[in-house]
Formats: structure tokens, C-alpha cells, sequence
């Protein structure tokens, strides 16, 4: 090849090996953009996929400072919000002026305030944010006044080398302390701050988590509520109508403002929160008609909750979960792990069932997960009589658990009936989600949010007969594997 032949290649090579590479790294940042499209696009299905459950609802006295502490109660009992946070240094009643609501209370209206609560069928739940003050005397004269109204906790915001002390009261008094966000200059204005302090504590203190109070300093509420998990007791549920302060920025009813409500519901759903929404209000233009924004804030809860309108039938109290309600026919039995709420299959063949209600039109969802392919249980549903021999599996329907069945007898069947449309459960190891719509005759059965069963039932297989009401039972079906039950959900169809 000649030297002028060779140049001409040369640049023709060097030309073409540009244009190639340019062309696959253009296609590999195209590629990377559709996987973080798709990443994102994944996570958002996830958070979609979190059923937001139930809170409780409170109500922050404060958010009705214009009126006594009395008034209060009545404005709660017409909310029908029936737990409150009094807070120290409100006027206690319309004909008593000069006197305030705090722990400094006489015996004798510490009396009438529970009086007060016992008629309108309302319970103070917490008392703060409150000054623990400088001595041991001063804390425990508050811890006093707490136990006194039977109040389980304490919102402050003490100085760090107070905790020892405070601890030591907690644990005498059986009394929980939660860290309550003021914005800055407040020393907890920042969740990282208050997660240095929690590393150092026991289980007795946690957070009162106050989104709007984040929002005054630019922090976006569920990504601070992500850092403190696990530790939150308490949560002032507030929006606003942007991040940051201003004249312009204002409080609004959550759900109105850019807190995004229903993040914050996700969140502690994922958390499995065990506390209460506390309403406060602090627009200070609508301080003498709050009643309502209140409204607005709860119709909006409401709104962003999955389960609004279910009972949650594996009942829990001060974050502990219990059987309360719960009977076990059989051979085997249900371990139940009382801080996450998830039971355990042991043994069998037996059957937990609840007790406490025979249902007839409804609507169930629940959580499971198997711990092998081999894993065999089932849902039994409409159980006509208190179990107490095997004779209730001829009259009612099991909606089955086997991942390895076939047919009528595989995952979603009703068992030895119907076989399921088509397999939807996640592999074992993997919570699945039932949710089973019982009404009439009229059985649907959703797995993962599949329809897999829509059917008139009639008897069949196994099954002699039914009920148009009964019981609800989870069967424990052998020693060889362990079905797990979580998030229990039931909606009486009217």
C-alpha cells in the first residue's frame, strides 16, 4: 500500500472509530437513562403498593388556645376525635379566670378534669411540650401530675445532660418521653440531632415528630420520620403551604399543603408507628374558628387511608400487639411476635379463629408469607359455629395456601372448589396480600392485586354446606413448615 493510500485509510479509520464509539456511548447514556427512568418508575410502584393503615387520631389542645382547656374537651367530643395532648399554661375553664391547666393543678380540679374527660367519653394521652424544669423535684412534680391523669407521656424538649435523670424517672413512673422539633434556634430543630441523643437512650424516649416545624427549616418531612425509625411515640400532624417561612407561608390542613400527607401515611405504615396523629393547628387567622380546618384534616386522612373504614382484628395497645379475642382449636399453635404484629404458624392441624364476631358480608385482607414451597395453610371463612371438633372444614370455605398444590388445591384455590384463575403469589420468603370480598353467595379473591377467584358459591368438594355468617380462622397445618400472618384488616359490607 502506498504512503498517500495509507494516510487516506488512517483517516477514514480514525473517522469511523469515532463515529462508532460516539454512537455506542450515546446509546449506553440513553440506556442508563431508561434504567434510572425505570428505577424510579419501580419505586414509585412501591410506594404505591404500601396500604396505608389507621392512625388514631389526637387533638393538640393548642390548636384551641383562644378557648379554656374544658371548652376543649367539648370541641373534641363534637370532632369525635377521642384522645387529646393538653399542653401547660391554657385557661382551664370559661368561668374560672386566672386559673390555667398544667401540673401545678390542686387536687380537687385535678378531680374535675377527670370528671370532665369521664363524661365526654374523651382520654388525655400526653401533656406538653412541657418545661421539665432544672431539679429532680420539678420533674417529678410534673411525672406526679402525669400519673395522677393516667397520661403515658411526656412531650418535652430537656437539656442533654438531663437524661440520665429523666430516664430513671420514666422507668419509676412507667412514663415515655418523646422529643419534641421546635424550629431553630431550638436545640432539636434538626432529627439528626435528636437521633445522636436517642443512640445514647433506652426505649423510653423517642420523638414527637412535628412535619411542619421540619418543613420551617426545609426539611421534608418523611425523609426526616425514614431517619428516626423505630423511635417516633408521637407525631403533631401539620402541613403547610410551602417549606421555609415567610409572611406567605402559612399552616394549612394536611393534606393542603406541599407536606404531601400521603408519604408521611406511607412512612409510618412502613414503620409500623404505633402512636397517635396529634392534630395541631397554629394559622393564627383561624384561631377562633378552627373547627373547620380540623375537619378538613381529618376528612383528608381519612382520604389517604387505605384502611379506612376496616377493623384491625389482631388488636394492639401502648405498641404491643395481642390475641385478645383470638381462640385456637387443635393440635399446634400461633406464635405471635407482640412489637411487629406477625404471627407464627407452630404444629398443627389446628385453627386460630376470632371469636369475638361472626361476620356475614365482607370484605378481609391480610398479609402472608410462607417459609418453603412445601408451606400449607388456608383462610377459612364463614365458620358457623365455635370449632370444637375438625367437622367445621364441611361447612366453610378455605381459601387455600399451597404453593406446591395443584388445581383446586393450589395457592388461592377454594379449597377442593375452585381452582385460582392464574398463579399470582410471590416465591416463599415473600409477603403476599390476600384480599377476599365475601358477599351473599358472591366469593372474589384478589392475590398481590390479581383477581383469581370470582365465583357464586355453592357446596362443593369437601363441602357439605355453608353459612351466610361466621367465623374468620387461620389454619396452622403442619410441623414441616410455618406459614406467617401479618396487617389482619376486616370491612363489614352494610
Amino acid at each position: 500500500m502506498k504512503q498517500g493510500q495509507l494516510r487516506r485509510f488512517l483517516i477514514i479509520f480514525l473517522v469511523a472509530f469515532v463515529f462508532v464509539s460516539g454512537f455506542i456511548f450515546l446509546k449506553r447514556d440513553r440506556n442508563l437513562d431508561t434504567l434510572s427512568s425505570d428505577r424510579q418508575t419501580l419505586a414509585q410502584q412501591k410506594t404505591g403498593l404500601i396500604r396505608t393503615r389507621p392512625f388514631p387520631l389526637a387533638l393538640q389542645c393548642w390548636t384551641f388556645r383562644k378557648f379554656s382547656f374544658l371548652e376543649t374537651v367539648d370541641y373534641a367530643q363534637k370532632l369525635g376525635v377521642r384522645f387529646l395532648q393538653a399542653y401547660p399554661g391554657q385557661a382551664f375553664s370559661p368561668d374560672r379566670p386566672g386559673l390555667v391547666f398544667d401540673h401545678n393543678l390542686k387536687p380537687e380540679d385535678v378531680g374535675l378534669v377527670r370528671d370532665k374527660l369521664s363524661q365526654a367519653g374523651v382520654e388525655l394521652v400526653s401533656y406538653g411540650v412541657v418545661d421539665l424544669g432544672k431539679t429532680k423535684e420539678e420533674k417529678k412534680k410534673i411525672f406526679d401530675f402525669a400519673r395522677r391523669l393516667s397520661i403515658p407521656l411526656i412531650v418535652a424538649e430537656p437539656a442533654e445532660e438531663d437524661f440520665p435523670l429523666i430516664e430513671a424517672l420514666l422507668k419509676e413512673y412507667d412514663l415515655s418521653l418523646a422529643i419534641h422539633n421546635h424550629p431553630e434556634p431550638s436545640r432539636y430543630a434538626q432529627p439528626e440531632k435528636v437521633l445522636t441523643i436517642l443512640k445514647k437512650t433506652g426505649e423510653r424516649v423517642g420523638v414527637c415528630a412535628d412535619p411542619g416545624h421540619w418543613m420551617r427549616g426545609g426539611q421534608k418531612p418523611a425523609t426526616a420520620l425514614q431517619l428516626l425509625q423505630g423511635r417516633i411515640l408521637d407525631v403533631h400532624l401539620k402541613d403547610r403551604s410551602d417549606f421555609g417561612v415567610g409572611e406567605k407561608v402559612v399552616d394549612v390542613p394536611p393534606g393542603r399543603g406541599k407536606a404531601n400527607l400521603r408519604e408521611i401515611l406511607e412512612e409510618l405504615t412502613r414503620q409500623n408507628y404505633s402512636g397517635f396523629l396529634t392534630l395541631e393547628y397554629e394559622n393564627e387567622k383561624e384561631a377562633l374558628n378552627p373547627l373547620p380546618a380540623i375537619k378538613e384534616a381529618i376528612e383528608l386522612i381519612n382520604k389517604n387511608t387505605y384502611f379506612f373504614g376496616y377493623n384491625e382484628i389482631l388488636a394492639r395497645s401502648r405498641g404491643r400487639y395481642n390475641k385478645h379475642g383470638w381462640n385456637h382449636y387443635g393440635p399446634g399453635h400461633f406464635e405471635l411476635d407482640e412489637k411487629e404484629g406477625i404471627l407464627k404458624s407452630v404444629g398443627g392441624m389446628g385453627l386460630l379463629w376470632y371469636s369475638r364476631k361472626k361476620f356475614r358480608d365482607f370484605i378481609l385482607e391480610l398479609d402472608y408469607r410462607c417459609s418453603d414451597q412445601k408451606t400449607n395453610s388456608g383462610i377459612f371463612l364463614r365458620v358457623p359455629d365455635i370449632p370444637t371438633s375438625d367437622d367445621y372444614i364441611y361447612h366453610s370455605f378455605e381459601i387455600q395456601i399451597n404453593d406446591s398444590g395443584e388445581g383446586i388445591h393450589r395457592t388461592g384455590a377454594v379449597y377442593d372448589a375452585v381452582a385460582p384463575a392464574k398463579d399470582a403469589f410471590n416465591p416463599a420468603g415473600e409477603w403476599n396480600h390476600f384480599k377476599i370480598t365475601f358477599q351473599g353467595r358472591h366469593l372474589q379473591v384478589e392475590l398481590n392485586d390479581v383477581k383469581i377467584i370470582d365465583w357464586q358459591a355453592e357446596p362443593r368438594g369437601k363441602v357439605k354446606d355453608f353459612a351466610y355468617e361466621g367465623y374468620i380462622g387461620l389454619q396452622n397445618h403442619d410441623r414441616e413448615s410455618s406459614v406467617y400472618f401479618r396487617n389482619i384488616f376486616i370491612k363489614e359490607i352494610k
